[in-house]
């Protein structure tokens, strides 16, 4: 018995191989096993792993953005919780210095003190 060659899906021929546009070389992992791929193959057979893998990284890019918004939901919530405080008790608020172009001095910037 003879081995049965694959159909191209455009051509409705027997495949080409090599000598077709379509023909690629895939190098990686596989996402369902795990195993390493390092395989030539026609793109179109190539299309539900690479859609397999597409759905993986998406998931995890979906819940990178979920930590993210938690993360700024949270420390929105704790400066909305200060500027309440702060509300509640202006006279302890005290003046702020602001230098010649009414901007308020970055306080990491540390003026060198005068030593001995």
């Amino acid at each position: 018995m003879r081995k049965k060659e694959p159909i191209c899906p455009l051509l409705k021929k027997e495949c080409l191989g090599d000598g077709c546009m379509f023909w690629v070389h895939m190098l990686g992992n596989n996402p369902q096993t795990g195993h390493d791929v390092d395989q030539w193959d026609c793109s179109f057979r190539w299309v539900p792993m690479l859609i397999v893998e597409n759905a993986r990284q998406t998931r995890g890019a979906q819940a990178a953005v979920e930590s993210m918004r938690n993360e700024v939901i949270e420390r929105q919530d704790r400066l909305n919780n200060l500027i309440a405080q702060a509300s509640r008790r202006p006279s302890q608020i005290k003046d702020v210095e602001t230098d010649s172009a009414g901007q308020i001095p970055d306080s990491r910037e540390t003026k060198p003190q005068s030593g001995n």
